[in-house]
């Protein structure tokens, strides 16, 4: 977690450092603010900043190293159970499909006709990603 720290600060220092190379270049070129770019810029520096603050806070609050950070550690020493993992399921290509639909229908034209054929196609993609445990060969 120490080296995520000092990547979002380096990150941080970087995006304030572009936010006022911006600032200053288009104040000598058009003689004005162009806030919209400064600020988006700045921002980012601020977003950045406010993940390396909530990173280290966490790590002080863990008191110890992790073994991500100890040099001497191997692949498998911070390996926990994440989950649940379905290598064989479809249905998160299905729901992606179905998303990809619904949001075609809506960027192209407000084409509410493809909008309103993919919702069902994503509720059935969720209930069948839910519950594909209860039915068929991987039933429990």
């Amino acid at each position: 977690m120490k080296s995520n720290v000092v990547v979002f600060s380096i990150l941080t220092a970087y995006f304030v450092i572009v936010a006022s190379v911006y600032t200053v270049w288009n104040l000598i070129e058009h003689g004005r603010l162009e806030w919209a770019g400064s600020l988006a810029i700045l921002l980012s520096g601020a977003l950045t900043g406010f993940i390396a603050v909530y990173l280290a806070l966490v790590q002080k609050k863990q008191g110890g190293v992790l073994v991500e950070d100890q040099l001497d550690s191997d692949i498998d020493d911070g390996d926990p159970e994440m989950g649940e993992f379905s290598p064989w399921s479809w249905w998160p290509m299905f729901l992606a499909f179905a998303i990809a639909v619904v949001v075609l229908g809506l960027c192209i034209g407000f084409n509410f006709w493809l909008t309103f054929l993919g919702l069902p196609l994503v509720l059935v993609g969720v209930v069948g990603w839910v519950y594909e445990y209860y039915r068929g060969y991987f039933a429990r």
